[in-house]
């Protein structure tokens, strides 16, 4: 396969589940607002702290208010992680490939981006129901996109390039969302264990579609050890962080050939001990060393394991 129509079906799918990603980052706070007691005040900066892009946010609007960082995150076509940006970057990437991916794919990716075009557009989002069902049909778009794929794009090469882009970009995405709540939303350790803290955790799990899960698998108390441990280490669970790097290292030897738990190029030994450590830590561990520093350490391992896909596969080398 050509490294550039790799590339293109990587980078398609990780801005599609970029995208469903980012609305799901504002959902915690909008979830938090159905929930809250009344007086309690929103906190929008940890959501725009998250991404990275805090000081670009404040250069460009200030203050965090719900209505800036909603339209920021959203539908500011001049900031690349927008939900706007990255379904134009997914559609250009499908475009060029359309002869590899199915017809269907293609339909898909771009109703998906003209139903969001649609709504920057018309600003119809007028009202926190407008706002909630907006997000809801964006997270079912990225649903049918991924579904659509695994149904009439056959399973080789480029079907798996595609795979680990959606899942190294799912379980960077559920770290942030889980550090968010951890490290920066609780305003006062004083919180800790109150209804307050319950409320908050209850909405970061709803904002990672895991809260009937959590509550399915044993009926568990809202704790904080019991929804990191899920989030994170749970094997079954399809966004968890430790789930998705299982899946994406079997569709990476899918693609090398190499079986699983042995290496031969460095994106597979950098892929196979993060696995690894995922396999064997515990979360009294990860709690012991801090959460936020663990999930800070998790994600630049995950980049790490996207620089090594680049160098690996798509990056052009000088002819010798």
């Amino acid at each position: 396969m050509l490294s550039r129509v790799a590339n293109s079906i990587y980078w398609l799918n990780r801005y599609v589940e970029r995208a469903e990603n980012v609305a799901r980052f504002i959902e915690v706070n909008l979830n938090l607002l159905l929930d809250s007691p009344s007086g309690t005040t929103q906190q929008w900066d940890p959501i725009i702290l998250t991404t990275g892009d805090l000081p670009l946010f404040q250069e460009r609007h200030g203050q965090a208010t719900a209505e800036k960082v909603i339209q920021f995150l959203s539908f500011d076509a001049a900031y690349p992680n927008s939900i706007v940006s990255c379904l134009r970057l997914a559609r250009e990437n499908a475009r060029s490939i359309r002869e590899v991916i199915s017809s269907e794919m293609w339909q898909q990716v771009n109703a998906f981006y003209l139903m969001v075009t649609e709504v920057a557009q018309t600003g119809s989002l007028s009202d926190l129901s407008a706002v909630l069902k907006f997000f809801e049909e964006v997270k079912l778009q990225s649903h049918l996109f991924a579904g659509v794929m695994d149904a009439t794009m056959t399973h080789n090469e480029g079907w798996h390039f595609g795979q680990i882009g959606r899942l190294i970009e799912r379980a960077d995405k559920t770290a942030r969302i889980l550090d968010v709540k951890y490290f920066i939303l609780l305003p006062s350790v004083n919180y800790v264990g109150s209804t307050l803290d319950e409320l908050q955790w209850m909405a970061l799990l709803k904002s990672a579609s895991a809260y009937e899960m959590y509550r399915k698998q044993g009926g568990h108390r809202i704790s904080p050890n019991a929804v990191a441990e899920f989030l994170v280490l749970d094997t079954e669970f399809p966004r968890s962080v430790r789930s998705c790097i299982i899946e994406a290292e079997r569709s990476l030897h899918q693609i090398t050939g190499t079986p699983i738990g042995t290496w031969r190029i460095p994106v597979e030994r950098t892929m196979g001990r993060l696995r690894s450590d995922l396999d064997y830590i515990t979360i009294d561990e990860i709690f012991e060393m801090g959460l936020h520093e663990y999930l800070d350490g998790l994600q630049r391992r995950m980049n790490e394991v996207g620089a090594k896909i680049f160098e690996t596969f798509f990056a052009l080398q000088p002819v010798a």
